[in-house]
């Protein structure tokens, strides 16, 4: 028998519990053991809950008790759940994590810590919600030189976009509308900022190219600056404007990784990709492009990927599941801000200006636009470059074209 505890009874904990209960015939089959939950430790009561009895309060008893081989970690953060894995690890027990924070900043030193305990450290759930792409990242697609990793990694800020381009709500408006309906948290910093997609990017990165990529090597852009003008102007020239989080392996083996809005054409996967969907395209030499798609947040799609893992740790009791990556360092990254990319200006001026600058400008037009406001597409150029003959222009929007 294999016993798991659960830590942390929100809506990913809850979602765990409520499948390990469900399909436990269905689990105890597939991994050949029965799998039970025994604890799920909270600092809340909840006596109407079903799994009432198997509540406590105090961490030390799952991590004394030796019956306890898999603890699943769903607090969230990288405070007390960094302290609670880390002394789960030492106890000698395989940990499970949906917290794509605390992988992407601590996640080197916990999948070191579990080598040593000769345990697992599992952690697909922390990227895509339910979309399988960890593993198939790390095992599936493991043979191919992985070369880029390009994707929609946030449900709430795909759901503000798709708002904006269908039926031009404003950004206000549809952040709004978003936390109407449960996409948004009453505090948006995270989704809208970018720092969601940031980490995960991170996580895909350490995974894809061997290497741990911390956030504070990402340079971040959220959509708080996307306006409906930005919207009409893309749709003018037939394309669509998506957050991207992008990892590119460079031929010096340095990692350049980024999340920002750019333009993209409208006829590409990843135009299709609406509402709180999630897509990651992957690139490789034997591959060529693989994409995954899904709801990549939600209770059960979530839990869904932790008790995958939870079972794939049961299945390594004895021998641990490997999923590494080497040591980070700031050998390991390179900024994008001297990569050459097409980009999307709008800005206060004239064509006139434009040209004068030597912009070799696409000039773009969308109905209503004031007479002193100007939007263009450019040549591939450094970000430097673009800003030094942009100068003394007032600057509106400034995104990346996805060719």
């Amino acid at each position: 028998m294999v016993n798991v505890a659960i830590l942390g009874f929100g809506t990913v904990g809850s979602g765990v519990a409520e499948v390990l209960a469900k399909n436990g015939e269905h689990i105890d089959q597939k991994v050949e053991t029965p799998v039970r939950l025994k604890y799920i430790l909270d600092v809340r009561d909840f006596p109407e809950s079903p799994f009432q009895d198997k509540i406590i309060h105090d961490f030390s008893t799952i991590e004394n008790d030796k019956s306890v081989d898999i603890v699943v970690e769903t607090i969230g953060g990288a405070t007390v759940a960094l302290d609670y894995t880390r002394r789960a690890l030492r106890a000698g027990k395989s940990v499970v994590s949906s917290n794509k924070e605390l992988v992407a900043e601590r996640g080197y030193e916990l999948i070191q810590l579990a080598s040593q305990m000769g345990v697992s450290y599992l952690f697909e759930a922390s990227v895509g919600g339910g979309i399988p792409i960890l593993r198939p990242l790390s095992q599936c697609l493991a043979a191919s030189e992985l070369t880029e990793i390009c994707g929609i990694l946030n449900g709430t800020t795909n759901y503000i976009l798709t708002r904006m381009i269908r039926v031009g709500l404003s950004f206000e408006a549809a952040l709004k509308e978003a936390q109407e309906n449960g996409y948004a948290e009453k505090d948006p910093t995270a989704d809208v900022e970018g720092h969601d997609a940031c980490r995960k990017i991170c996580i895909l990165a350490s995974i894809a190219f061997g290497r741990h990529v911390y956030p504070r090597q990402v340079p971040t852009e959220g959509i708080t600056g996307v306006t409906l003008a930005d919207v009409a102007y893309a749709e003018s020239c037939n394309r669509k404007i998506k957050l991207l989080g992008r990892a590119v392996k460079e031929l010096d083996g340095k990692i350049c990784a980024y999340v920002a809005p750019h333009l993209i054409d409208a006829e590409a996967p990843l135009a299709g990709v609406e509402d709180v969907f999630n897509a990651i395209m992957v690139k490789g030499d034997a591959i060529g492009d693989v994409m995954f798609y899904g709801r990549g947040a939600g209770k059960l799609p979530t839990a869904s990927a932790v008790v995958a893992d939870v079972m794939d740790a049961a299945r390594h009791i004895r021998s641990r599941k490997r999923v590494e990556w080497g040591p980070g360092g700031e050998d390991v990254t390179v900024s994008p801000e001297g990569v050459p990319f097409r980009w999307y200006v709008r800005c206060a001026g004239t064509a006139e200006k434009v040209r004068a600058a030597g912009l070799d400008a696409a000039l773009l037009s969308r109905p209503g636009a004031p007479a002193d406001e100007v939007a263009f597409l450019t040549r591939a150029m450094p970000r430097g470059e673009l800003m030094s003959a942009l100068s003394g222009m007032e600057l509106g929007s400034l995104f990346r074209v996805l060719e």
